[in-house]
């Protein structure tokens, strides 16, 4: 769809005929079931049940039900037409950018990152969950993070009305974090902004290509400014300029003629030695 970069791990999990099944398309198949029997949960009146996969700092500290910190994500309660309509574009971010995301990543790293975004925010709110009560469900925050992490890859990728996907993310957050600030309720905040560290963070860390290059211009500014010595230039020596060789050599010859060549001296020999190489390598 978007993506330009492709992992030696993107394979699929397994096969339904000839079309290839990834992590995406099983995890948008499970939420999609569960939101379902949940529905059917809750028309039998079953709350019990699903109050013991909510997330509720109290019961995990408290009760030991430490399994909620993931199977929070997975219990989709339907409070309304319009929260079933948003748990629809839930899963088409997730199915939409999650694919490319595991395109990018690969099929191993992706399930980390999965995770992570399971896992990291209830984990902070289990610790806050020792001064106050907090807790928490569904997976909206979750795949927010998928999409966080997709614009932190492509940030330039435009979507609807040519509005870049950096500040589409930009406005999800901002409205996220005043809504949470204004209904005091400070266990999405935590939540959000939790996934949004979380998602940047492993970006970053798993190396993204050049589609991040502010995160490249930031740490390259963090970075000390590397110390530079002045080093001095040797001055190349220049090669002596070749000599007239009958001259330098009529001196040598006169010396043979006159006592033999059995006494010249050793700088003699060498130089009758050059002149007779220069001689033999000159164009006849």
């Amino acid at each position: 769809m978007f993506g330009v970069t492709t992992s030696d791990d993107y394979q699929p999990v397994t096969w339904v005929g000839r079309h290839p099944v990834h992590v995406t398309t099983l995890l948008v198949a499970v939420h999609i079931f569960l939101m379902v029997v949940v529905c059917f949960l809750s028309a039998l009146g079953a709350t019990g049940f699903l109050g013991a996969l909510i997330f509720d700092s109290a019961q995990v500290l408290s009760l030991g039900r430490v399994w909620q910190i993931a199977t929070y994500a997975f219990v989709h309660l339907p409070y309304s037409a319009t929260a079933l309509l948003w748990f629809a574009v839930e899963m088409y971010m997730l199915f939409a950018f999650g694919r490319e995301l595991e395109r990018y990543f690969g099929r191993r790293a992706f399930i980390i990152f999965y995770l992570l975004l399971l896992l990291v925010p209830t984990v902070l709110l289990t610790v806050v969950g020792l001064w106050t009560r907090v807790g928490i469900a569904g997976s909206a925050t979750l795949h927010l993070g998928i999409f966080l992490a997709f614009a932190a890859i492509y940030p330039h990728v435009e979507m609807l009305l040519r509005i870049q996907m950096k500040w589409i993310a930009l406005i999800f957050v901002a409205i996220g974090t005043l809504a949470a600030l204004a209904n005091h309720n400070w266990a999405d905040l935590i939540a959000l902004w939790a996934t949004v560290i979380t998602a940047v963070s492993f970006v970053c860390f798993r190396g993204a290509g050049p589609e991040l290059e502010w995160w490249s211009n930031f740490k390259s500014r963090l970075q000390p400014k590397p110390k530079f010595q002045i080093v001095s230039r040797e001055t190349p020596r220049r090669s002596p300029e070749p000599e007239n060789i009958h001259e330098s050599i009529d001196p040598v010859l006169e010396k043979i003629s006159k006592h033999g060549i059995n006494s010249l001296t050793a700088s003699e020999r060498r130089a009758l030695d050059r002149a007779r190489n220069s001689l033999l390598k000159k164009p006849q």
